[in-house]
């Protein structure tokens, strides 16, 4: 994986769609699979991050085993509604040479519905890697966008997680990486104003 670019969004995604994760309590969870929507207790006006990459969600949730996070959600959206999001999201802090200055950032992020981080992807073992991975924080309109329109389907994805978590634990390291979902690098075009 030395190719790799240190920052690219990589992800499951077919000609329409990208697939995100997340991982929420039952009481969430369950419910937003069961009726292929996020419930009504799912609060459209809070930040929501979403996350491409499994194995990094992985590592955020502790294999499912972090408390408010046991179940977790495999969200396949438009990649309209995602390509939108990046368009008009700015960088979580502030970076030299993708920003004028401090000030200029500060004032990109607070008209920003959308913001980025760049966090080290993960390996089988949860260890980082020397290239990154999408984090997208979606707030007001983006966030109640991605629950209400850009939605398509929404799968509780935990017994995979532990199937998975599990082979990882007994050393059968193949055999826990066929199963992982496959991810390619995602066709966003350049990413200049998230330093990508």
């Amino acid at each position: 994986m030395q190719d790799v670019p240190r920052r690219q969004i990589r992800a499951a995604h077919t000609d329409t769609t990208i697939t995100v994760y997340q991982a929420y309590g039952p009481h969430l969870g369950l419910p937003a699979a069961r009726d292929n929507r996020f419930p009504p207790a799912w609060k459209r006006e809070r930040m929501t991050w979403i996350k491409p990459s499994f194995l990094w969600m992985m590592y955020r949730c502790g294999w499912g085993t972090k408390d408010g996070q046991e179940t977790v959600l495999a969200v396949e959206i438009t990649r309209d509604g995602f390509d939108r999001a990046l368009r008009e999201a700015c960088l979580s802090h502030y970076k030299p040479g993708v920003h004028a200055d401090r000030a200029a950032w500060k004032e990109a992020l607070r008209g920003a519905p959308t913001r980025v981080q760049w966090d080290p992807e993960r390996d089988l073992h949860l260890n980082p890697l020397p290239y990154r991975s999408l984090q997208l924080g979606l707030s007001g309109p983006a966030s109640r966008a991605y629950a209400d329109e850009w939605t398509v389907s929404i799968r509780d994805v935990t017994p995979l997680v532990r199937e998975v978590h599990g082979l990882v634990r007994s050393g059968e390291e193949d055999a826990a990486r066929a199963l992982l979902p496959v991810e390619a690098p995602y066709p966003s075009g350049p990413l200049a104003h998230l330093g990508a």
